[in-house]
């Protein structure tokens, strides 16, 4: 990946941390590609409270952190990928994600999966946002 130019990692003290070797979000030009957030919460590494509102406002409070340290923020996201560990947490989920987006009508996807990569995880979200 070394010859690709263009594009660069977001950087900031206060992201959370990644659990591979990835970056927490990558800009391109006015793109701003924010890797799948679990519920971490960036001071302790612990997982946010047990229930999935917890989680995902914590999922969102991650993006917004990287979004922030890219020049972005969750007004300018145009898509999530929301990954959930059982499709019955889909209403507690939506409700803090129409919160969380405060009106902003992204595209957006939502699945079950089989598992998460953290004990406990019940959600991740990621999103692709531009930079005003």
């Amino acid at each position: 990946m070394s010859g690709i130019t263009g594009h660069k990692p977001v950087v900031s003290d206060n992201l959370p941390t990644p659990i591979g070797p990835y970056s927490p979000g990558v800009i391109f030009d006015r793109l701003v590609f924010v890797s799948g957030q679990g519920a971490t919460v960036p001071e302790t590494g612990e997982l946010a409270g047990p229930d999935v509102g917890i989680q995902t406002e914590q999922v969102f409070k991650n993006i917004a952190a990287i979004l922030e340290a890219a020049g972005s923020s969750l007004d300018h996201v145009l898509r999530c990928g929301v990954f959930l560990a059982d499709m019955r947490d889909f209403p507690e989920m939506n409700a803090v994600y129409e919160r969380m987006m405060a009106g902003n009508k992204a595209a957006r996807t939502t699945v079950q999966v089989a598992a998460l990569p953290m004990h406990g995880l019940l959600v991740e979200i990621d999103a692709i946002a531009y930079r005003p």
